[in-house]
């Protein structure tokens, strides 16, 4: 008896543990929500992440891609010889600072001998090479006078150039061969976040280097390309691949050895690398790249609005100028009457949202959204009005460049517009810049020097190369054209015959 009652005694205690485990496991911990742990599967932010199983990552192997750039990525070298003033240019202002200068040194100023290199990237078997338009530029508005590109392999080539595009930063070259090895055509709308990039290039003097990281940001905006451009147009890869001087116009490569970017610059407080680099987009690079190739200069379609640049205006900024608060998206200012914008109903007050469908927060984003069509092209453009969503197709239309080709290769010369700030310290309207004259061409047949500031034409004033372009698309003979001098006294007038 006295058993039965032992072994009963140990059955209801048995019995009480296991019904407090179940209990507290149904009920306490199954309704626990501790920080870190999924409920009803995974969160949405990991759909695809783990297919089902948490697996370690796959190694990656840079090797291949990295032997096929390599030899694909050339060094540039440009040179500006030293310069003097002679007695063919018109008598400069002078101080008695020039006097004694002049006459302690025993002559007239000498600009020294300059020289700059950096990258670029073969991109086809007959020699188009496409890199920074800040490689090859003389510091100004022109190019530098002499260009030669230097292969993996330690051949070297004279290049010239064939078009350049200050507002993305890109310039092409062409140098004289075939069978040259070049890189593939990625697709840089698909890059993402997190992914693997190679950059190739010639940095800090050193021969052909190397550098992986990831793509930290895609669509960034700097704001630099406002140093060569009024119409800059940026939507950079960033990544933290290290990137240095000299490897400017270099390439960004996916591990498939694609190219995806065009390096071009870096954010460095101290002048040097500190943790983050900028890539031009392919896709943007391939349209410009074509157009140059193909057109002599770049064939930009333009939706024909302004907008307000509010990456940094206070709240008070915005409410005085009538902008919604947390605007995501471009703030239409103003709609030209004869644009595309206008045509489909987009009005000044319209916030833009998207182009081709791709999000866009920002002006510089916008702009290069746009800058992979071309003047006739049909683009979806989504905006508000009045909080509500609308949807338009804009068939964009053309505007003049800064740069044109096409004049400047009737003239004999580079022409570029003049910058409105040299214009406001020259005490002009504005002007077209005379660079690089070509010997026996119209320009070149007159007495007229590189840096000639043209104002007007035939008595009509211009401000830009559209203009100086439109005025002598329906002039025959002999035309007269009229400038400055930067620096130099007076008013020069040169006869130009279009005709010879």
């Amino acid at each position: 008896m006295k058993w039965k009652h032992i072994f009963l005694i140990v059955a209801i205690s048995a019995t009480s543990a296991i019904g407090s485990v179940w209990t507290y496991t149904k009920v306490f911990n199954h309704s626990d929500s501790s920080i870190g742990s999924a409920q009803n599967g995974m969160p949405v932010n990991y759909a695809g992440f783990f297919d089902g199983k948490a697996s370690p990552a796959e190694p990656v192997d840079f090797s291949k891609a990295a032997n096929a750039t390599v030899p694909t990525v050339v060094h540039i070298k440009t040179r500006i010889p030293a310069q003097k003033q002679t007695n063919d240019v018109p008598k400069r202002r002078k101080s008695m600072f020039d006097d004694w200068f002049e006459d302690y040194f025993g002559g007239p100023n000498v600009v020294p001998e300059q020289r700059a290199s950096g990258s670029g990237v073969l991109i086809s078997e007959d020699g188009y090479i496409v890199t920074n338009n800040h490689v090859i530029s003389n510091g100004g508005s022109g190019v530098a006078d002499e260009i030669t590109v230097t292969l993996h392999n330690r051949k070297i080539y004279k290049a010239k150039v064939v078009g350049r595009d200050p507002s993305s930063d890109l310039a092409v070259l062409k140098i004289d061969g075939n069978k040259f090895p070049f890189l593939l055509y990625g697709n840089s709308d698909i890059v993402q976040l997190g992914q693997w990039v190679l950059a190739v290039g010639y940095p800090l003097t050193l021969e052909t280097t190397v550098t992986a990281g990831i793509v930290s940001a895609t669509g960034r905006s700097i704001n630099i390309n406002r140093r060569q451009s009024e119409t800059p147009i940026e939507s950079f890869i960033q990544t933290d691949a290290a990137v240095n001087q000299g490897n400017s116009g270099g390439a960004l490569v996916n591990v498939s050895g694609e190219l995806i970017g065009i390096n071009s610059a870096i954010l460095a407080p101290t002048g040097v690398y500190a943790g983050y680099s900028f890539a031009i987009p392919v896709n943007i690079v391939k349209k410009i790249v074509d157009d140059i190739v193909k057109f002599g200069d770049v064939q930009r379609g333009f939706l024909g609005i302004t907008y307000v640049a509010t990456d940094n205006m206070s709240e008070a900024q915005l409410k005085a100028q009538g902008i919604p608060e947390n605007l995501d998206g471009v703030f239409v200012s103003d709609v030209s009457p004869d644009g595309g914008a206008f045509e489909a109903g987009i009005r000044k007050g319209d916030v833009i949202t998207k182009v081709n469908n791709l999000d866009v927060r920002t002006g510089l984003q916008m702009s290069a959204a746009i800058a992979s069509f071309r003047p006739g092209d049909r683009v979806p453009i989504s905006y508000l009005r009045n909080g509500k969503a609308v949807n338009a197709n804009v068939v964009l239309k053309k505007r003049g460049d800064v740069i044109t080709l096409n004049i400047g290769n009737t003239l004999g010369a580079e022409l570029v517009t003049l910058e409105k700030d040299k214009a406001r310290q020259y005490g002009i309207k504005g002007g077209v810049v005379v660079n690089r004259i070509t010997e026996g061409g119209p320009i070149g047949r007159t007495r007229m020097q590189q840096g000639f500031v043209i104002t007007s034409v035939n008595g009509q004033d211009i401000s830009s190369v559209e203009e100086l372009t439109r005025l002598l698309s329906t002039a025959r003979g002999p035309v007269r054209v009229e400038g400055i001098y930067p620096g130099y006294d007076g008013t020069y007038t040169y006869p130009l015959n279009l005709d010879q």
